[in-house]
């Protein structure tokens, strides 16, 4: 029977309470997800942590606790518990960060969700157990942790770069290689046993990073907005919403400045009260 850790479970537990709060209230969701308005121009910071709380889904929910289930245990049975959640939060708000550098000019951006985290487990379990193996649902067949890795971080970056949905591959990656790099510190070992694939996947990384920090014209593209396509991902819900009501209170803050605030309706006003709150 596989021993579990049980650190991973009381954040998985955090998770489902935080979530299913947000899924009851959108006030609440709102006011604690990442947003790059409120956290460049108000300085709220808290929002780096507590988005990686919370979900827009039960789907989105469950596919990140199962995820964080599978790859939890074992890194916190080797590491002991300090380190593991050195790594999980490191992750999250390392791939929050690594998002809010991205998009720090995109002041319609918000998203939520625990990816950051999870790929930071990933990514250390890759770095730290070299014949971890990865299996699909559904598909009776395996591949090597490394594979999976050098092809998350492709993808990733074609995410990030073509911006042809609204999934958070620059928190994924970005929390991905915090967790490896995070990893690696505490068990420097891991790059004498398993070197080559720790190799294959922080090359395309390395070259990515430089190009988008020297070259930030790389990274030249449409609005996620622009670029939506028909198919809704599990940020989608949030996005759109998010997005509306950002729309809505440019309008009524347009017609302050047109006609003063007293030129609101005293149905307008109390809108204003309830989007600002």
């Amino acid at each position: 029977m596989k021993e579990t850790g049980f650190i991973g479970l009381i954040l998985i537990g955090i998770n489902a309470v935080v979530s299913y709060q947000g899924f009851k209230d959108y006030k609440y969701l709102d006011k604690y997800s990442f947003k790059t308005s409120k956290i460049v121009g108000d300085k709220d910071y808290k929002r780096l942590i507590t988005s990686g709380f919370l979900h827009v889904s039960w789907m989105h929910l469950i596919f990140n606790m199962v995820t964080l289930y599978c790859f939890s245990s074992e890194i916190e049975l080797l590491l002991g518990v300090p380190k593991f959640l050195l790594i999980y939060f490191g992750s999250l708000i390392g791939g929050n960060l690594f998002s809010l550098y991205i998009h720090r000019n995109h002041y319609d951006y918000s998203a939520v969700g625990a990816s950051g985290a999870v790929s930071g487990l990933i990514f250390a379990s890759i770095a730290l157990f070299p014949g971890i193996e990865i299996g699909f649902v559904g598909l009776p067949y395996y591949i090597p942790a490394w594979i999976y890795g050098i092809g998350y971080v492709l993808y990733s970056i074609y995410g990030i770069k073509s911006q042809k949905d609204n999934v958070g591959h620059d928190a994924h990656l970005g929390g991905g290689l915090i967790g490896m790099f995070l990893a690696i510190l505490m068990m420097p070992s891991a790059l004498t046993n398993n070197l080559l694939p720790i190799a294959l996947i922080l090359f395309p990384s390395i070259i990515f990073l430089y190009l988008i920090i020297v070259k930030p014209e790389f990274l030249l593209f449409n609005t996620w907005v622009q670029n939506k396509e028909a198919v809704y991902t599990f940020e989608d819900k949030y996005n759109l919403k998010a997005l509306a009501k950002e729309q809505e209170i440019n309008q009524l803050l347009d017609k302050i400045n047109r006609k003063g605030f007293d030129g609101l309706s005293a149905k307008e006003k109390q809108r204003l009260k309830d989007l600002t709150q």
